[in-house]
């Protein structure tokens, strides 16, 4: 549905002296039909530059990309009927009312019942009681989910959104999540550039880390296999002296599906000391860890897996930029 070979866009510098800026630096990528898709990077990174690109409102340096089956730069007309945009700036005209907002850029789209259309999407992003209301006398919030109608009305199978919900208090976001959870149950092809790596857990099967060069891609999950490995906790009970908690470790280490052990200090005051254990499977091999440790004299206060965040993974993969690299990235 959306793939790119070696994508580049460089920007000249402003005058004679003036250095090239590569934003985007031979990105190899595919987004599969009715996926949700998220493009995560810092600021600068060149998220909306691979978007405006995609959407054919510049046209890439170097390198080829595919939307829908068509080419950017050889089917740009074709490629912007078939695709919805949404950037961090609603852009609309604030002096016309909702209602004509819409009916302008369907127009615009040759839609052909536009009224209709127009009508579905002010009900459905619940705007249809504000429909002869200018645009300008919306919240944040609403004119962001009054973009994002503007950005459905032709029905297209893809749709990119940048920022969708960058500066909205919560219960905006929320309604602007829920709403793109529909567009996934409708089987469109969503590609996600946020900073919101809760958003980007909750929404995406999965994601791209990106700086100017695709640094990892694949599912939440798998990233985090794939950096942290799998872990089994246990915390111990108090007291439990420093050598008693390391004769503990050391009977875990004789089993021989774990991989290392670590001790760390109490979560609270009243503990004993937790036991970090690198495994395979924590599910299958808890219960034979649990019986090595009270074999050996130990107090169990609970077991539980290590759940990394998707920040902890996004700040491993910045951290280590492209010499990490998992998930078959380019």
């Amino acid at each position: 549905m959306i793939r790119t070979e070696g994508l580049c866009k460089v920007f000249l510098g402003n005058g004679k002296a003036g250095k090239e800026v590569r934003a985007v630096d031979g990105l190899n990528l595919e987004v599969q039909q009715g996926e949700v898709f998220g493009f995560l990077g810092p600021n600068g990174a060149g998220k909306t530059t691979t978007v405006r690109m995609l959407t054919c409102l510049i046209g890439p340096s170097a390198g080829r990309a595919w939307v829908n089956d068509l080419e950017v730069g050889k089917a740009d007309l074709a490629i912007q009927a078939q695709v919805g945009i949404l950037t961090e700036s609603p852009g609309l005209y604030d002096r016309l009312s909702a209602r004509y907002n819409l009916e302008f850029f369907a127009a615009m789209y040759g839609v052909k019942d536009v009224k209709g259309q127009v009508e579905k999407y002010l009900r459905l992003l619940d705007l249809w009681d504000r429909r002869d209301s200018e645009a300008g006398t919306f919240s944040k919030g609403m004119k962001q989910k009054l973009a994002i109608a503007r950005a459905l009305l032709h029905e297209p199978p893809v749709v990119f959104l940048d920022e969708p919900t960058a500066a909205l208090d919560p219960e905006a976001a929320k309604t602007v999540r829920d709403f793109i959870e529909t567009l996934r149950g409708q089987g469109r092809t969503i590609f996600l550039c946020t900073h919101n790596l809760d958003e980007a857990e909750r929404l995406c099967e999965r994601i791209g880390v990106f700086r100017q060069r695709l640094i990892a891609v694949d599912t939440p999950d798998a990233l985090r296999r794939q950096l942290f490995g799998r872990q089994t906790v246990v915390h111990l009970a108090a007291p439990a002296a420093t050598g008693e908690i390391e004769s503990l470790a050391t009977s875990v280490r004789a089993l021989p599906f774990v991989q290392r052990v670590e001790l760390l200090a109490p979560a609270d005051a009243q503990g004993g000391g937790r036991l970090v254990i690198a495994l395979d499977d924590p599910a299958l091999r808890n219960p034979a860890i649990v019986q090595a440790l009270v074999n050996q004299g130990a107090q169990i206060q609970f077991v539980n897996e290590m759940k990394h965040s998707l920040e902890d993974v996004y700040l491993s993969l910045m951290n280590n930029g492209a010499e990490s690299t998992p998930g078959g990235a380019q």
